[in-house]
């Protein structure tokens, strides 16, 4: 080879080296795609990890629309109309004692536009749980009650600041609870409650038991499911020592009721309940009998649209009867 040739092949090596660290140099890395929420499925659907933790976090609510009719449901009015709005919060993760679960949810109902005391904005739940225990502002398990809308089977407000203890398997239920029955009438009242709950195959058993120490009467009830044909059953009462905040409507009750499945979006839900020695003046019983009549109807419109109407028929000893209920439309998310 000439010294010409060599010349050139030097030169065109370099040149090709030059170019290839010419190019590595000005290649940028392909940024790693950042992932800003992720799904978290450890605690049922809907839920996400909040960035940058390992609790998990599930949005939801609804929106209801309900017309509600019946004696003197607005001042002399027999309908009155209303809006609400829910929106609630609910934050879960793994600790070394358990799950460690919190919600909250905040209440809006409007039942006018002039911005009246109908109209409020309040805490409808807040609460705290982990091993069983539950602390906060929370529902009782007074507030548990059938899928049709013709049962009494609690009084007064079923919501109150409590702490609560339930230890639960798949198929038995045991809980105990003190509670804060505090109202108007009665101030930083104390209630004591229990339940004990189970399922053998066709038929979930419920008893619970309510002692209010101010008026130091109690009450117990008992609900009863069976899964019979195309639909549920449901069969309860109640029983009171004397007029107290978790039962006042009467000494005892017994009711029924069959939910039946027409399918998966439609039911139809009629029952009855009989009331004896009701409260004559709120704080006493003897008041004669009564008894309520009427039928529930449930249609799921579409996902996260359903309907609810009520139609009840009311009839007691020493007062008229009464035809009452509701028609509602609601958007669950």
């Amino acid at each position: 080879m000439t010294m010409k040739a060599i010349l050139f092949a030097s030169a065109a090596a370099l040149t090709t080296a030059n170019g290839a660290f010419a190019a590595d140099a000005i290649v940028a890395a392909e940024p790693e795609p950042m992932e800003y929420v992720r799904v978290c499925d450890a605690f049922g659907t809907g839920y996400f990890y909040i960035p940058g933790t390992e609790t998990c976090l599930k949005i939801g609510g609804y929106i209801r629309f309900q017309t509600d009719f019946g004696r003197d449901q607005s001042g002399t009015s027999d309908w009155n109309t209303f809006t609400r709005a829910q929106l609630e919060f609910e934050a879960k993760n793994d600790t070394e004692f358990g799950t460690l679960s919190s919600l909250v949810a905040l209440r809006t109902n409007a039942r006018d536009s002039s911005g009246s005391s109908d109209n409020d904005t309040f805490l409808d739940q807040a609460y705290i749980e982990i091993a069983g225990l539950r602390f906060g502002m929370q529902y009782s398990w007074w507030d548990d009650d059938l899928s049709g809308e013709t049962d009494v089977i609690a009084s007064n407000e079923t919501r109150h600041n409590a702490i609560r203890y339930q230890y639960e398997t798949d198929a038995f239920k045991a809980g105990i609870a003190v509670e804060e029955l505090e109202d108007t009438a009665r101030p930083n009242n104390v209630g004591i409650t229990g339940q004990v709950s189970g399922t053998v195959g066709i038929v979930t058993a419920y008893l619970l038991g309510g002692y209010d120490t101010d008026s130091e009467e109690g009450a117990v009830r008992a609900i009863i499911y069976a899964d019979l044909g195309p639909g549920q059953l449901g069969i309860y009462g109640a029983y009171a020592t004397g007029a107290n905040y978790y039962y006042e409507e009467s000494e005892w009750t017994v009711g029924a009721q069959y939910e039946l499945k027409i399918n998966e979006k439609f039911a139809i839900t009629p029952g009855v309940q009989y009331f004896n020695n009701i409260d004559l003046n709120g704080n006493s019983f003897g008041g004669g009998d009564a008894w309520t009549g009427g039928v529930t109807v449930d249609y799921q419109i579409t996902d996260g649209l359903r309907s609810k109407v009520s139609l009840q028929y009311h009839d007691e000893d020493n007062g008229d009867d009464e035809v009452l209920g509701f028609v509602r439309l609601q958007r669950d998310f």
